[in-house]
């Protein structure tokens, strides 16, 4: 690695502590504003369109988490190999990763559109055990979301590029002003036009090309270590297995928040009796209140999986390892505060979301179990996208699989079906201990590494002076 590309990758030369700072807090800005929306959006529909919409949503949340896992699917494994490559000034192989991508990801999304209308109607229609109305704007909502996947897709490409760029304060300006657009298009059409959920959906996509058309004019104004020109450049097939190998945990880990939703929704299909559908309700709000409070929290662990990524492409592992410890411990104190809050709060947050009293009830009896192990879900993430960042993805597997495909499923199905739906709810924090004694048993063996001369699972080098 040059000296001169060392001092223009400010990851490998700035203060940990002060780097990190400047990396994560501008990242839970733009992840703030996007769980906002969620929150805003789920009041706009509680409010001013009724239970049944939130209840669609609901229907449709495992498929969009389906989405969110593909997009991620690409962006997370091109974001590991272009940041170390960036690290090591492989700036033309950064760029060829980044080309490689963009194919992979359209055909993916293209796929995707292709197995909705086939089979979309029907899973719908099911879900929705015979309830026609909450069935129909289930369908629209998602239709709308699938079609436009494919710039949902290359806007998570060209987000984690600017971030592996060092570019968060970018990202955060330009995040903020899109989700103000993007919370204002879906008041217009949700409740001016009277769209309902077609509505939302449609704000969201609208906001999303706005987002991606912001971003690929900045590439073409020169900003960033990878030119635009680098998508002419370079071809747009091959290396695909190597993007997907490492994106595969964290996708992965999507697919089965999806997973354990449906298996939620279907258990309650079988015992919430004549209050599914403000059960259903209340648990779309909830997932709504998880899904902000989580991307915060998302955005510690990708701003450390950037610096850790381009510190260990460079050699610099004392500094990935210094960033690490802060990452866990600001996530664990992250997690204790909401954790604080949503358990003091449980009876007054669904009052936010809509005025139906049972639903308002619900909401209180679901958050309540599901949060009470929450503090310990930061840390565990953070450990994860770690072994991410440093292209070790079998550690991230086992951190991020073994709870939404094994443990959560297999708890909410026994406790439903065996204790009736108030104890179903308790397969969360279960689960979430579970996680918590495999991860120590990952740090215990990482930390015997250590004493015996090697690194948290790598081989530690000496910094240059």
């Amino acid at each position: 690695m040059s000296s001169r590309h060392a001092s223009e990758n400010r990851f490998l030369t700035a203060p940990t502590g002060r780097l990190f700072l400047a990396q994560a807090l501008p990242m839970m800005v733009v992840m703030s504003m996007s769980g906002l929306l969620t929150v805003v959006d789920a009041v706009f529909l509680g409010h001013f369109v009724g239970a049944d919409a939130l209840a669609a949503i609901s229907l449709v949340f495992p498929a969009l988490m389906a989405t969110i896992a593909l997009s991620t699917l690409v962006s997370g494994g091109m974001s590991s190999l272009f940041a170390r490559s960036l690290g090591a000034g492989r700036r033309d192989e950064a760029a060829a990763v980044f080309a490689r991508a963009h194919g992979l990801a359209l055909l993916i999304a293209l796929a995707l559109v292709a197995a909705f209308f086939v089979g979309g109607e029907a899973a719908i229609a099911r879900l929705a055990g015979g309830q026609q109305p909450i069935a129909a704007m289930a369908w629209t909502f998602l239709a709308i979301t699938v079609c436009a996947s494919p710039v949902q897709f290359l806007l998570g490409l060209h987000a984690d590029a600017w971030r592996n760029e060092g570019r968060a304060g970018l990202m955060a300006s330009m995040s903020v002003g899109v989700t103000v657009a993007n919370i204002a298009l879906n008041y217009m059409l949700i409740v001016g036009f009277g769209l309902g959920v077609a509505g939302s959906a449609l704000g969201t996509a609208l906001a999303q090309g706005l987002g991606l058309f912001l971003l690929v004019v900045q590439r073409l104004r020169g900003r960033g270590f990878v030119p635009l020109a680098s998508l002419r450049k370079y071809a747009w097939t091959g290396g695909w297995r190597s993007i997907l190998v490492l994106g595969a945990p964290v996708s992965l880990s999507f697919i089965g928040i999806a997973l354990v939703s449906a298996t939620v929704i279907a258990t309650l299909r079988l015992t919430a009796g004549p209050a599914y559908a403000e059960t259903v309700a209340a648990y779309g709000i909830v997932t709504r209140i998880f899904s902000f409070t989580f991307l915060p929290l998302m955005a510690l662990a990708l701003a450390m999986q950037s610096i850790v990524g381009n510190n260990v492409g460079a050699g610099l592992h004392l500094r990935s390892d210094r960033v690490l410890r802060l990452a866990l411990g600001f996530a664990f104190a992250y997690c204790a505060a909401v954790e604080a809050v949503l358990l003091l709060g449980s009876h007054l947050v669904g009052t936010a979301f809509i005025g139906d009293p049972a639903v308002v009830a619900q909401v209180a009896t679901i958050l309540q179990p599901m949060i009470s192990l929450y503090l310990f879900t930061g840390p565990v993430l953070v450990l994860a996208l770690y072994f991410q960042a440093v292209g070790r993805p079998a550690p991230t597997a086992a951190l991020t699989l073994a709870k939404p495909f094994l443990l959560s499923p297999v708890l909410v199905v026994a406790l439903g079906l065996t204790w009736g739906v108030p104890t179903l709810w308790l397969a969360y924090p279960l689960a979430d201990g579970l996680v918590l004694v495999l991860a120590s048993a990952i740090v215990i063996a990482g930390l015997r590494r250590r004493t015996s001369g090697a690194g948290f699972g790598l081989t530690v080098r000496e910094e240059p002076a």
